[in-house]
């Protein structure tokens, strides 16, 4: 492995972070940057798929754009393979918390994204991916007495409703 490749490498990682955090910070229009223009996607096994950038966005900003939707999104452990000088492929570990508090649930779950980039303009771009879940949990909340979400960067503008 060459000094350039990790270069690739890391510009690979932060592609993905970037898609990661338009996603839980409802960037929609950013996050469209993120994906090759006939990009697909496989979420949960398959269940959810779609074909091209503009669907795949779509499908995302309509699950998950209501402000009673609270996300949070982490990927690791990144195994990156260049497969050629325009192309490369990753798996990473998902860990992910989901909030609905207007439909009164929570989901956790585990999964991992396989992925394929390609190399456009001198940029990578997400051509694909997807995950399988290891595992994904729901939980009603008004089953957790006291639970309550106290700082929303929708409802709350971030801050905490907690006085100190």
């Amino acid at each position: 492995m060459t000094p350039e490749d990790l270069v690739e490498i890391e510009l690979i990682k932060q592609l993905k972070y970037k898609y990661m955090r338009c996603v839980d910070r409802k960037l929609w229009s950013e996050l469209s940057e993120c994906f090759t223009g006939d990009a697909t996607c496989a979420y949960s096994g398959g269940k959810y798929a779609h074909e091209g950038r503009d669907a795949i966005c779509a499908w995302l900003e309509g699950s998950m754009s209501a402000d009673s939707f609270h996300s949070s999104h982490r990927v690791h452990h990144p195994e990156i393979q260049l497969t050629g000088p325009t192309t490369a492929t990753g798996t990473w570990a998902l860990e992910d918390t989901v909030i609905e508090t207007k439909l009164g649930f929570t989901l956790r779950g585990a999964a991992f994204y396989e992925d394929r980039y390609v190399k456009e303009d001198g940029s990578w771009k997400i051509e694909h991916t997807g995950y399988q879940r290891s595992y994904e949990e729901m939980q009603t909340r008004k089953d957790v007495p006291g639970l309550t979400l106290t700082a929303s960067a929708w409802s709350t503008g971030g801050r905490s409703v907690i006085d100190a």
